[in-house]
């Protein structure tokens, strides 16, 4: 019996040991293809988002190809104009925030300065020094990043129009792309690829535009407080507050945040408090009221599920994978359903089978 756990138990470690192998292996190439599977993602997640307006001019007569140009060109200068609406905000309040975080800042060395801390004028200069020490030691680190900046800024310029041209084709094409899959793949199985393919786009078409008018509510009721109050920046503040709704839990947070501290900048104590408040009741109205509503029959995940989704996401690809994450995370638990169905299926005893088995006489 020892023998025949022992055994039993080396098995499964060795299936564990590699599913971990080939788990790493997907990983190790997912990394060397992340230039393109990148693009690939944000395209898919961009054409859940413009398929129905696409899909509504097809039904009324349009080729798919001038219905995909439309829309591509309408999602364009929508970006293009919410840019230019923010930039001039951004331009012209920059100057007086930068003074008043000077201030802020005053304010802060004299409360260190004061009861009860009292720390004195030498310690908080050696403070300062060993910051700017650090800083100078670690220039070379610096001008290399703006190096490297140049770069990343050259790669981003390519992603985007990479993007831009897959949600082209994914749009224009969609339709045509299932059964072309079908029938590479073959009867047997292109049929379930098909089928978990239809799921996910279902699922992730549910998530993003949930997703979206969430994060415009939130924009809308936070943007018109941060405007009453005269936060400075309250239109880029809001933006901020729609993009980062992308991000369950902690985009929220952040967004709440960067909001709170110009608002404590800007315009005093008083009303940051006020924009806390504001920003904790709206989000309590979307934690207790849109999110279970809205999103409960969209995405079917679990809060723990999202929050630590999340929290790999950035961990592992930063905001790129913070806002892929819990998308990635719900296809996940669609083809784990799937799976599951197709189990019980497979496992579950025909009726004519069940009325056959009569129990033994004595």
């Amino acid at each position: 019996m020892i023998g025949a756990g022992i055994i039993w138990l080396a098995k499964w470690a060795l299936c564990i040991v590699a599913i971990a192998a080939g788990a790493w292996v997907l990983m190790y190439v997912f990394a060397k293809l992340w230039v393109v599977l990148l693009p690939v993602a944000l395209a898919i997640v961009v054409a859940t988002v413009l398929w129905p307006p696409t899909g509504w001019l097809v039904r009324h007569g349009l080729r798919p190809a001038l219905a995909a140009t439309i829309t591509m060109v309408g999602f364009v200068g929508a970006l293009a104009g919410i840019i230019a609406l923010i930039v001039p905000s951004v331009v012209d309040q920059a100057p007086d925030l930068a003074d008043k975080s000077t201030e802020g800042v005053n304010r802060v060395r004299d409360w260190l300065q004061g009861p009860p801390l009292r720390i004195r004028d030498e310690q908080l200069d050696s403070a300062v020094d060993a910051i700017v020490s650090r800083l100078q030691s670690s220039a070379a680190q610096i001008a290399g990043g703006v190096f490297s900046g140049v770069s990343t800024a050259t790669s981003v310029l390519v992603t985007v129009f990479l993007v831009l041209v897959l949600t082209f084709f994914f749009v224009k094409d969609g339709p045509r792309l299932l059964p072309w899959l079908h029938a590479v793949l073959g009867s047997r199985s292109g049929r379930h690829v098909e089928e978990v393919l239809n799921r996910v786009w279902g699922t992730l078409g549910g998530f993003i535009r949930t997703q979206a008018l969430v994060s415009l509510i939130d924009a809308i009721f936070i943007g018109a407080g941060l405007v009453i109050l005269g936060v400075p920046l309250a239109l880029v503040l809001a933006v901020i507050t729609f993009i980062g709704g992308f991000v369950p839990m902690v985009g929220a947070f952040v967004a709440g945040a960067l909001a709170v501290l110009v608002a404590l900048v800007g315009n005093g104590f008083t009303t940051a408090l006020i924009v806390l408040g504001i920003i904790i009741a709206v989000q309590q109205l979307e934690g207790n009221v849109l999110q279970p509503v809205l999103q409960s029959r969209s995405m079917k995940l679990h809060a723990v599920i999202v929050l630590l989704a999340v929290t790999a996401g950035a961990s592992l690809y930063g905001v790129v994978g913070a806002f892929l994450a819990v998308p990635v995370a719900a296809v996940a638990a669609v083809v784990i359903r799937y799976i599951g169905e197709q189990i019980d299926v497979v496992t579950a005893a025909p009726p004519e089978a069940e009325e056959e088995v009569q129990p033994a006489p004595e």
